[in-house]
């Protein structure tokens, strides 16, 4: 378990801040990153032809510790719909197959799918919430031989309830389908790994639970799909791009790995010494102990939510680091304002609260939630 962390965070005592999963406050060390970064981008002589790939390539490798593969098999991205859209380019999909997607799923995983859908004359198959929550096996049962992709995530975005990846993607490979994982609201908070999951495409953005900044993030692509076609052709991605005097001499060969997916631009001079540090204390702690230290959080909350009479996610259920607390008929969208006027912050998405902790989050916060929730 890990001790209240607050100190690394810049957050005002009379803040109590439940919601990681909309955006992820920075961490101090982060926070000053940025300040220096924006200072040497004053004075541009001091960047070198040499920033320009020191950068990406420490993220690559930072980001691959983090999912067990190499950091030749990560690509840098701006946000999860550009990893989408790579997945959609490059996984084949033919007229009369199937695309396995959730209900209520989030937008940046459903509108390449759908244009992909409409352009091979394929369909999309919406797994609806299943009374049991238990998605895992709603979705297995969805799989067969005529399912082309399914694009899921580790976790719902609107409650957290969880999916078993390493189910799933057994399943998929039996069917020869393609796994396309969205894991902007899991990764950095619970474990992941790549050897046992296998997904063929593994998508996130950096200012959730990777506690980086926003326009930043990650994309994971099976060695299957390295010579494949990447959305935009910029100079950084083509091999011996690092010698700035010959960018003249045009190359059709891409650097390695997953590289030639790198959107233009990857090393961004301001974000990316922020996205670092983020990187290097989330491995600091280690996955596995901010999982632990944030279920117990969870399981605080949600022994009390249940109490109050709150239907939850039973922790078998339901990630470690968020969780939803809903009421017959749901609440008003305007219930977040209301509570932020004391100064706590959730968000409602679908039919429930979704409150996020993270390792910032002490007891007066836990208590200030509670008094917050039984005005509502």
């Amino acid at each position: 378990m890990i001790p209240c962390q607050r100190h690394l965070f810049n957050i005002p005592d009379d803040v109590a801040y439940f919601n990681c999963a909309f955006t992820a406050p920075l961490l101090r060390d982060a926070e000053q990153a940025g300040y220096s970064s924006v200072r040497e981008k004053v004075s541009p002589w001091t960047i070198t032809s040499k920033n320009f790939f020191m950068t990406i390539e420490t993220l690559r490798d930072l980001f691959s510790q983090l999912v067990g593969c190499t950091a030749d098999d990560v690509a840098l991205i701006p946000a999860v719909s550009y990893g989408i859209a790579l997945a959609a380019k490059n996984l084949p999909v033919s007229s009369g197959q199937t695309i396995i997607v959730l209900a209520d799923q989030f937008p940046s995983n459903i509108y390449a799918w759908r244009r992909l859908a409409d352009e091979k004359n394929a369909s999309i198959i919406t797994v609806q919430r299943p009374e049991d929550k238990n998605w895992t096996r709603a979705v297995v049962q969805a799989v067969d031989d005529n399912t082309a992709v399914v694009a899921v995530p580790n976790c719902h975005w609107t409650d957290g309830t969880l999916l078993d990846l390493v189910q799933i993607g057994e399943k998929c490979r039996t069917h020869d389908a393609a796994l396309v994982v969205d894991g902007i609201q899991s990764l950095g908070a619970m474990p992941f790994s790549v050897s046992d999951v296998r997904p063929d495409f593994l998508v996130t953005a950096a200012h959730k639970w990777l506690l980086g900044p926003y326009s930043m993030g990650y994309c994971y692509v099976s060695p299957r799909w390295q010579k494949g076609t990447p959305l935009e052709e910029n100079w950084l991605n083509r091999n011996e791009s690092e010698n700035f005097a010959r960018l003249v001499d045009y190359r059709d060969e891409y650097q390695p790995g997953a590289r030639r997916f790198d959107v233009g631009e990857a090393s961004n001079f301001i974000l990316s010494p922020i996205a670092e540090a983020a990187l290097r204390q989330i491995l600091d702690w280690g996955i596995g102990n901010i999982a632990d230290t944030l279920r117990a959080k969870t399981d605080a909350i949600s022994e009390w939510a249940v109490r109050k009479g709150f239907d939850v996610s039973p922790a078998s259920a339901r990630v470690p680091h968020m969780l939803g607390l809903a009421m017959p008929g749901g609440f008003s969208h305007d219930l977040p304002a209301r509570i932020a006027q004391d100064r706590v912050y959730v968000s409602v998405r679908g039919n429930s609260i979704r409150v996020a902790p993270h390792l910032y989050i002490n007891e007066t916060d836990m208590e200030r939630l509670f008094n917050a929730l039984e005005k509502i």
